[in-house]
C-alpha cells in the first residue's frame, strides 16, 4: 500500500512538473501555436513515463491550451485570428461589467487588494518578462472582479483572460518594439481611482478603453508581422 501511494505521489509530481513547464512555454510562445506535442519526446525530456505527460496534456486541453486531435496526436492550440473580433466583444462586456460592479460594491479591503496587484504588475513590467507581466495583469483584473461580488461574471472573465494571455504577450511585444502606446499601467491606475471614488460610469468607460487599446495593439501587431514572426494557426488544426 505504501509503495502504491509513493508511486502515485511521484507520478503526480511528474505530471505537475510537465503541466507547469508546458503551460508556461505555451503562454510565452516558446511553444508555437500549432506545434506538435509528442508524448514520447516529452516523456524523454522530463525523464518520466508517458502517463504523467498524458495527464498534463489532458489538463492543458481542459484549459484550451492544447488540442487533442482524432488521430491521437496533440498540438498547441492555434490562435484563431478569425474569432478575434468575437473574443474582444466578449472581453469588453466582461471587463466593463466586472469593473462597474467593483466601483459600486468595493470595500476598503478590495481597494487594498487591487492596489497590491497593480504594484505587482508594475514590478513585472520593469522586469521586462512577459510571463510575469501577463500573470500579474490577470491578477489585477481578477482582484477587480472579486470586488464586484458576482462569481458567475468573475468566472467568465477569468476564462477570457486565460484564453487571451498569448495574444497579450504579442501585445506586450508589439508595444515594446514600436513604442506605439503604453503598457497598460496608466490605465490600471485610472481604473483603480475610478473604483476608489465609486465613479461607475468612469470605471465603465476606462474598462472599455482598456479593451480597445489591447484590440488596436494586437491588430497593429498583425499588420506588422502577419504570419511571419509567429505562426498563429496550423494546417489541419481544429477550428
Amino acid at each position: 500500500m505504501e509503495d502504491e501511494q509513493e508511486i502515485r505521489r511521484v507520478r503526480g509530481a511528474g505530471s505537475r512538473l510537465a503541466y507547469e513547464t508546458i503551460h508556461d512555454e505555451i503562454l510565452s510562445l516558446a511553444l508555437a501555436p500549432g506545434q506538435l506535442l509528442d508524448e514520447t519526446t516529452l516523456a524523454e525530456r522530463f525523464g518520466m513515463s508517458r502517463s504523467p505527460v498524458r495527464e498534463a496534456l489532458i489538463r492543458l486541453a481542459g484549459e484550451d491550451l492544447v488540442v487533442m486531435l482524432p488521430n491521437r496526436s496533440t498540438i498547441v492550440a492555434p490562435i484563431e485570428i478569425t474569432s478575434f473580433p468575437k473574443y474582444v466583444e466578449a472581453l469588453d462586456i466582461a471587463q466593463r461589467m466586472n469593473t462597474r460592479l467593483a466601483a459600486e460594491l468595493r470595500t476598503d479591503a478590495d481597494l487594498k487588494a487591487i492596489a497590491e496587484r497593480q504594484r505587482a504588475f508594475e514590478r513585472a513590467v520593469k522586469s521586462g518578462k512577459h510571463l510575469p507581466m501577463s500573470e500579474t495583469n490577470k491578477q489585477f483584473h481578477m482582484a477587480i472582479a472579486a470586488a464586484g461580488r458576482n462569481s458567475y461574471l468573475a468566472a467568465f472573465y477569468q476564462r477570457l483572460l486565460d484564453h487571451g494571455r498569448r495574444m497579450l504577450h504579442l501585445h506586450f511585444d508589439y508595444l515594446e518594439r514600436t513604442h506605439d502606446g503604453y503598457l497598460l499601467t496608466d490605465e490600471h491606475d485610472e481604473m483603480l481611482e475610478a473604483i476608489r471614488v465609486r465613479d461607475v460610469e468612469r470605471a465603465d468607460a476606462l474598462a472599455h478603453a482598456h479593451t480597445r487599446q489591447f484590440r488596436d495593439s494586437f491588430i497593429g501587431f498583425m499588420k506588422e508581422t502577419y504570419l511571419t514572426a509567429v505562426p498563429l494557426s496550423a494546417p489541419g488544426a481544429a477550428t
